[in-house]
């Protein structure tokens, strides 16, 4: 892999699960850790480097400043108040706003051009908050969306039906929240509509496959209850995105991306979409056929966003 360089703001469990996998996949050459607590980065970094030995590829580790994001590839945002248990994403927002307006203002003030990648939650709205708040085009700012989602419905659809999670082809589209949903017109099994296949296995009624959805829908608040956060899958969504960046792949991931017209939804804001993702952040939005009911819960979901977005100054 080419030189490249990566910087994470905010070591908190997140953000750490991030670090952690870019090193067991050896997946940058640069890593730099940020955050309010300099000593917490700094043992953080520490830890790290001791577990070098055993690594895929050299690195070099290190707790900075924000002047560290000057040269680096993406800067990913972990930052942010935790979401409590009983607690929705989207009563996150007034609190973490404020946040990230900071975070950004003191990362292009190092003059950075890269890309910047969201993860704190509500990801959607942050995701907008830190464009603005950046400066950037639209294309260099993104969020983790849905992407996370989408791997929870994979997985839960190959232990139905049997079937590896790799040939898995579906995706939750809209807000990373209580409004998203299963694009089920297109999910599909290898090359086949998945309603094609349920329909060849007589144990198997796709109205089952509502509970499926829910279970990825309720999987963040349930994680919580257990054990107060959810992190190790989110920071290897996180790899995962990161890579399809820097390897400069078009790989196509569902993001939280600014729409601009992809869908009849509303347009100035970001939400959960299907997105080709390259060294220069996205390439375009992937623009589905979705059924009639999909429209309409896209719709439900964007003005959801819109109405939050609404109430805010920037």
């Amino acid at each position: 892999m080419s030189k490249s360089k990566i910087v994470i703001i905010g070591t908190g469990l997140v953000g750490m699960s991030y670090a952690y996998s870019l090193v067991n996949q050896g997946a940058v050459e640069e890593l730099v850790l940020i955050d309010i607590n300099k000593d917490k980065a700094e043992g953080e970094a520490m830890d790290l480097n001791h577990g070098l030995s055993y690594a895929p590829r050299k690195m070099k580790i290190y707790a900075g400043s924000y002047h560290d994001c000057k040269d680096a590839d993406i800067v990913v945002i972990t930052a942010g108040v935790a979401q409590k248990d009983g607690e929705t994403r989207l009563d996150l927002l007034n609190r973490n706003a404020i946040i990230m307006k900071s975070v950004v203002s003191n990362i292009m003030t190092s003059g950075f051009d890269g890309i910047i990648l969201v993860a704190s939650n509500p990801v959607d709205i942050l995701t907008y908050v830190a464009w603005k708040a950046s400066g950037l085009p639209s294309s260099k700012v993104i969020g983790s969306g849905t992407a996370l989602d989408t791997a929870r419905l994979r997985f839960e659809i190959a232990e139905k039906i049997n079937v590896s999670v790799k040939n898995i082809h579906a995706y939750i589209l809209g807000e990373h929240g209580d409004t998203e949903f299963v694009c089920w017109s297109n999910a599909y099994i290898g090359v086949k509509p998945l309603k094609e296949v349920i329909d060849t296995v007589p144990e198997i009624e796709f109205g089952e496959f509502n509970d499926i959805y829910l279970r990825v829908k309720n999987a963040a608040y349930e994680i919580i209850k257990r054990k107060n956060s959810t992190y190790y899958a989110i920071g290897m969504t996180l790899v995962n995105i990161t890579q399809a960046i820097l390897s400069n792949e078009n790989r196509i991931i569902p993001i939280s991306v600014y729409n601009g017209g992809a869908y009849n939804i509303e347009n100035d804001l970001y939400i959960g979409l299907p997105a080709i993702l390259n060294r220069n952040g996205v390439k375009r939005v992937v623009s589905l056929k979705l059924d009639q009911e999909e429209d309409k819960l896209l719709k439900h979901s964007a003005d959801t966003l819109k109405d939050l977005l609404d109430t805010m100054t920037f």
